[in-house]
């Protein structure tokens, strides 16, 4: 009973029920900041809100009821079951944060949609070696922060008068945002050379680092995929082993009949 309620749950027919109650939930959640819809139909809004809340939380009991203890050895279930329980904190004072947190619901999609989780298991994969890739990009900044804040400082303060203000006009430098008429070029009117710093910098951080970040990100998200993949190859082996076990089961009653 338990496991024809979980495969039930789990079943593609209730997981894209479910995305449609996140998703027309994100949208009623979007309408309660404005003042004049709430103003209009704000019972009805909120009426609708607990629907959904309640759909939620039947889910998630039917998951416990399916699952047990084991419901919590699973953590994007654990997500899911902080992210709807965050929507039944009262809404009192020094509280309203949290019930500002009900947006969150929106990030269940990501549990159910398997494209998303491997997407954000990727991500999570890939923080150790990223870890590494920070590291890299920090020893380079306090290098470039070094050098502009000794270069500059003394015409450019508002951009590279101390350590701090140096890193940040090169972190704006690396996004490439207003780097060349806002910055560069400006500096290159007082020191023409200035681009020998500037260009290295800006093709070490920008074209190197970070895409060697992206690159990192890309191989968890293969390699999340690859493990689903033998995952769901696996479970399908196994159910097929079990069906076979059961028909050899009930031949050899059959014969002994």
């Amino acid at each position: 009973m338990r496991e024809r309620l979980n495969n039930w749950v789990e079943s593609r027919l209730v997981s894209n029920f479910i995305i449609g109650v996140i998703i027309f939930n994100a949208v009623l959640l979007g309408l309660e900041t404005s003042a004049e819809t709430m103003a209009r139909i704000g019972p009805m809004i909120e009426f609708l809100d607990s629907i959904c809340l309640a759909i939620f939380i039947i889910e998630i009991l039917l998951k416990i009821a399916g699952r047990g203890l084991g419901f919590f050895k699973n953590g994007w279930n654990v997500f899911d079951f902080l992210v709807v329980a965050i929507a039944l904190v009262p809404a009192v004072q020094g509280l309203s944060v949290l019930r500002a947190l009900r947006i969150l619901r929106i990030l269940r999609v990501i549990s159910v949609a398997p494209s998303l989780r491997r997407v954000v298991e990727g991500f999570i994969t890939a923080l150790p070696g990223m870890g590494s890739v920070f590291l890299l990009m920090a020893i380079i900044f306090y290098i470039g922060a070094v050098i502009a804040t000794k270069l500059f400082s003394g015409a450019f303060p508002q951009w590279f008068g101390s350590l701090p203000s140096s890193a940040y006009t090169l972190f704006q430098i690396m996004t490439l945002e207003s780097w060349s008429m806002g910055i560069v070029r400006p500096v290159m009117e007082v020191f023409p050379y200035s681009w020998m710093f500037f260009l290295p910098f800006i093709l070490v951080t920008t074209f190197a680092v970070v895409n060697l970040l992206v690159g990192l990100v890309v191989n968890s998200m293969q390699d999340a995929h690859n493990e689903e993949e033998t995952e769901r190859t696996d479970a399908y082996r196994d159910d097929v082993m079990r069906k076979l076990e059961a028909i050899e089961k009930q031949l050899a009653e059959k014969s002994q009949q």
